[in-house]
């Protein structure tokens, strides 16, 4: 069988395809990701032996530009749809399925040419909070918040999907019409399908089911990570007691305030060491003192078990991982999904949840205080044994076993 993953999105959207991607191939399917042409994305799925289609641009320039609008979002949804309608069709030439995953206007295009070629589809999300729910509100779009008075579920799932028709349906429609497919008339419910698959954890994400909608939780998709940690790292770990660990992933940090700076001091107040990672925030030292070590790309879940917390942006992958490490986590949520995980952290006893994006040496030296206790570590090592580690091989198992 030939397998075609594509996605648009941040690291978050494309390291669950290459567990996805490393299942399949061992299962003997011929695997190929179509995702943004950034390098370390290719460098990742290289590591795999697994090949990237690259599409549309850099997903680190996007993000680390000016931030989305309600001015400049359409134009940018349009551009990434026409990207999958350039790139797709070839690359799924020969395809069987088709798993479409990322940001909402690239899975509905490749989702479309799925439909044009004739080939299976399933569509995936790695976060609950773009399947309609009455249990949930969705997240808002920018430049375009929902009214203050409005509080039923069910009528804010309604104005969000007037919201994406107006965002992204015209760029979808016109393309479609190029390659002879019908106008969709609700972007939303078109890209979400009949039966969504959920890549997410049960015990972190738990979900509850509406009548109307089969949602499939396969539970997280991670391989296993078997890349070494660099030996300066690990001189640096085995110097001294556990370092709290701080990275903002794919998160640009756009606030004025020092992140890094604002972190050490309150990592170094709490009588510990510090561990940085560079990230697209550009997090740097703040001095040459060596209690403070700063990576770049790192084997997170071989880290993880070694540190004595981590403070993070609150993205599924990064959640996961940690919650999996028995790691104390400080969510710093800067967007989107991320206020939801770091409630779930909070929720589940297992760190603290910083209240806004910004963090101070006052409110991430409370949240620290959280953390770093006795009982946040014992419940962190006890929800750890209750993650899956199956969620790759749910869903390769599913993806083969189901009929055209």
């Amino acid at each position: 069988m030939r397998v075609l993953l594509s996605t648009y999105g941040s690291r978050g959207d494309v390291e669950p395809l290459v567990g996805l991607a490393v299942q399949l191939r061992a299962l003997g399917a011929e695997v190929r990701v179509c995702a943004p042409p950034d390098e370390d994305f290719a460098e990742r799925l290289t590591g795999v032996g697994v090949p990237l289609v690259p599409v549309g641009p850099s997903a680190r320039a996007l993000t680390t530009g000016a931030p989305p609008s309600a001015a400049n979002l359409p134009q940018r949804a349009a551009a990434l749809i026409a990207g999958q309608f350039d790139v797709i069709p070839a690359a799924a030439e020969g395809c069987d399925v088709l798993v479409a995953t990322g940001m909402m206007p690239a899975a509905a295009g490749a989702l479309s040419v799925a439909e044009k070629l004739g080939i299976r589809s399933v569509s995936v999300t790695f976060q609950q909070l773009t399947l309609p729910s009455p249990h949930h509100a969705p997240l808002a779009y920018p430049g375009r918040p929902f009214p203050p008075e409005v509080t039923d579920n069910q009528a804010l799932w309604d104005l969000d999907a007037q919201s994406i028709n107006v965002l992204f349906g015209a760029a979808l429609n016109t393309n479609r019409a190029s390659i002879g497919l019908p106008p969709v008339d609700h972007v939303r419910d078109y890209v979400i399908g009949d039966r969504p698959w959920l890549a997410t954890d049960p015990v972190l994400d738990p979900w509850r089911e509406p009548a109307y909608l089969d949602v499939v939780q396969t539970g997280a998709w991670i391989v296993p990570d078997e890349r070494p940690l660099p030996a300066e790292l690990v001189e640096f770990l085995d110097a001294g007691e556990p370092p709290v660990f701080v990275g903002f992933g794919s998160m640009p940090m756009r606030s004025s305030t020092d992140v890094a700076q604002v972190a050490v001091e309150a990592i170094r107040a709490q009588g510990r060491r510090a561990l940085v990672k560079r990230g697209w925030a550009g997090l740097s030292p703040i001095d040459d003192r060596d209690d403070c070590f700063v990576v770049d790309e790192v084997n997170q879940q071989a880290l993880f078990g070694r540190v004595a917390a981590v403070v993070h942006h609150g993205g599924a992958g990064t959640t996961t991982t940690a919650t999996r490490a028995g790691a104390p986590q400080v969510v710093v949520p800067q967007a989107a999904d991320q206020p939801y995980w770091a409630g779930r952290v909070a929720d589940l006893g297992i760190g603290a949840a910083h209240d806004g994006p910004t963090p101070t040496f006052e409110s991430l030296s409370a949240a620290l205080t959280i953390a770093l206790t006795d009982e946040t570590r014992a419940r962190a090592t006890a929800v750890a044994g209750t993650i899956r580690t199956d969620g790759v091989a749910v869903a390769a198992k599913l993806l083969l076993d189901e009929p055209a």
